[in-house]
């Protein structure tokens, strides 16, 4: 393929990717974003292959063929409650990339080069390394925490903050020995030194984080995976893998920081050691006694949804988890057909992941219009006769807005207990993700249905 042809599918291919970022902004475009996206990539992956640089066809092809292989398997096998895990673990498959490829470009004899272009190839290089090492070990740690194989406890290190002042200043200095240094072994060195220190860093980044920040956390690593992926065109000279990474990472950083504002919390702050408790130390008068829970049955909550002139129904994590979303877009269409306005509430962070929520409900073809965000509902509670609440806990919290002391004040929540009766799904009293104990379950207008999800909406739509 010619330079000039080459170029052409580049630029087609940073369309395409533009257009596949602006067609996921809204559900009803997000299909064809995606459409946009896999054109965008085959014609990325089809100019790459027919380029100059792509000398060993075999190899590449036995690679590709064992890496298609691997995300087909995968992406019909994982379920809707594990996205979270498996975005976070493909984050650091872009960061243990960055840093390979760093250190390959490094010591391949054929990307030296002299003067200040040395210089700037080797600040590429270290960088590169960098991003991509603080990436692939924060996602694995990410992973760990989304797949309870690591306490959501936020790690507390003492003086955690000076720590990572010195990891960072390490890292400048041997940045600085890196850059300056006379020779491949002796640059060798200190490049690997930062690695490690990196390695560290994106450890006790993460491990610092509780569990209410978790879908913080995701949209983070995006952006840090989209920077690597940057880093890593630099390296390469390939424009295409630098566009595309500065998209990632933008939109990522973007995203992280409408978040953050959705939670009332500053972006510094998250990364530096989060809110969430994740099952820490409980906040001030949690262990006071609240009264007592009502409990109700799947019956009475059916009865109490079909007398409502307006429901809004609340999906949180336990509904992901109980795959209980068809069931739930069941009963919406049975409620619509007797007269009862139906909508749903999304909070900016129910679930473990940006907009997992409206992805369950799309799968299960409930209607965009219906399904509206936190500051698009909130102002109706006082007039909704009943709400919903199906495995949501800490989205629901009205500590958040009563008890300044909370781990989680300040944090906008969906008002739920202002509507006229709210029926809250859980399988039992435990607390949320951020490990805070929730006042609703005990005020005079909820009523408590214990049991697995599934079971309770199944029977809920029977009665009906």
């Amino acid at each position: 393929m010619t330079e000039g042809l080459l170029t052409t599918a580049y630029i087609a291919a940073s369309v395409l990717f533009i257009l596949a970022l602006g067609g996921l902004s809204n559900q009803e475009t997000a299909r064809r974003g995606n459409l946009y996206g896999m054109i965008g990539m085959g014609i990325a992956l089809v100019a790459t292959i027919a380029g100059a640089q792509v000398t060993s066809y075999g190899v590449l092809f036995v690679c590709m063929a064992v890496g298609a292989g691997i995300g087909f398997m995968v992406a019909a096998r994982v379920q809707m409650t594990a996205m979270p895990e498996l975005v976070a673990m493909l984050h650091s498959f872009v960061g243990l990339a960055a840093v390979l490829v760093g250190f390959a470009s490094y010591l391949d004899p054929a990307s030296h080069h002299e003067g200040v272009e040395k210089t700037i190839h080797e600040v590429e290089i270290y960088l590169g390394v960098l991003i991509g090492a603080v990436t692939f070990t924060g996602s694995v740690v990410a992973f760990g925490k989304l797949h309870a194989l690591i306490s959501s406890k936020p790690l507390a290190l003492p003086a955690r903050h000076w720590l990572n002042l010195g990891l960072g200043l390490a890292c400048i200095l041997l940045g600085v020995g890196f850059v300056g240094a006379e020779s491949t072994a002796s640059g060798m060195v200190p490049l690997l030194i930062m690695t490690l220190i990196a390695f560290v860093f994106g450890v006790h980044m993460v491990m610092a984080i509780g569990g209410a920040d978790m879908p913080v956390v995701i949209s983070m690593l995006n952006s840090y995976s989209g920077w690597a992926a940057a880093a890593t065109g630099f390296m390469l000279s390939n424009d295409l893998l630098i566009v595309t990474g500065a998209l990632v990472g933008s939109s990522g950083a973007i995203l992280s920081y409408i978040m953050c504002r959705a939670m009332n919390r500053k972006f510094l702050a998250v990364i530096a050691g989060g809110f969430g408790t994740g099952g820490g130390s409980a906040a001030k008068g949690e262990a006071v006694e609240q009264g007592e829970v009502i409990a109700t049955s799947a019956e009475e909550a059916a009865e109490l949804l079909k007398g409502a002139k307006e429901v809004v129904i609340v999906p949180g994590y336990g509904m992901a988890v109980a795959q209980a979303q068809h069931t739930v877009s069941a009963i919406t269409q049975k409620l619509q057909d007797q007269g009862v306005k139906v909508r749903f509430a999304i909070h900016p962070v129910a679930g473990r992941m940006p907009g997992h929520m409206n992805v369950l409900l799309a799968e299960a073809k409930v209607p965009y219009d219906i399904v509206l965000e936190m500051d698009e509902i909130n102002d109706d509670f006082p007039n909704t006769d009943a709400v919903l609440v199906i495995g949501a806990n800490d989205i629901v919290n009205p500590s958040a807005m009563e008890d300044p002391s909370s781990p989680i004040a300040g944090m906008p929540v969906l008002e739920v207990w202002n509507a006229k009766m709210v029926v809250v799904m859980k399988r039992s009293m435990a607390t949320g993700y951020a490990g805070v104990q929730n006042p609703l379950f005990f005020k005079e207008n909820t009523r408590m249905l214990f049991g697995d999800a599934k079971a309770s909406v199944d029977a809920i739509s029977a009665g009906v």
